[in-house]
């Protein structure tokens, strides 16, 4: 049975400016938060588009998954929106699929970040995926602080 869990998280940063954080995630988590993310390797597309497949492989601080790949399947300029589908990884022994969309819209001075997912479990033993909700809320909120510092840098 398919579920969703849902997160909205202000941040700082103006909302063109977090959007374009999150279209670079390939090569700023990795280099921005070494013990979550050891690497990102884009396998197919650029890393962005649609059709785009990476590779992710966590750190140490990274709960439940060692890595993971991604699709890109849907990216929205104009409404600051992505969405990407795990199609390989430790995560797929858990849920049968997993589905995550971003979206990015003004709020004040700042920005709201939508985070969803829509999952089905591999098994009713299975919890839902907070610990995922909240590593995501964790990466919003230093994917903040590091655009500030950036910027004063």
């Amino acid at each position: 049975m398919a579920s969703k869990l849902e997160v909205d998280v202000e941040v700082k940063c103006n909302a063109d400016k977090y959007w374009e954080i999150i279209k670079d995630s390939n090569k700023i988590l990795p280099k921005a938060f070494p013990n979550q993310y050891k690497s990102i390797k884009v396998l197919e597309g650029d890393g962005k588009s649609v059709g785009s497949v990476r590779h992710i492989t966590y750190g140490e601080g990274s709960p439940l998954v060692t890595e993971s790949e991604e699709r890109v399947d849907i990216v929205d300029e104009a409404g600051k929106k992505v969405s990407y589908s795990v199609i390989g990884g430790d995560l797929l022994k858990y849920y049968k699929h997993f589905k995550a969309t971003l979206v990015i819209t003004p709020k004040g001075d700042g920005s709201s970040v939508k985070w969803t997912c829509d999952y089905e479990k591999a098994s009713e033993e299975i919890p839902d995926p907070t610990i995922i909700k909240e590593f995501a809320v964790k990466n919003f909120l230093e994917m903040d602080d590091y655009s500030h510092k950036t910027m004063q840098a």
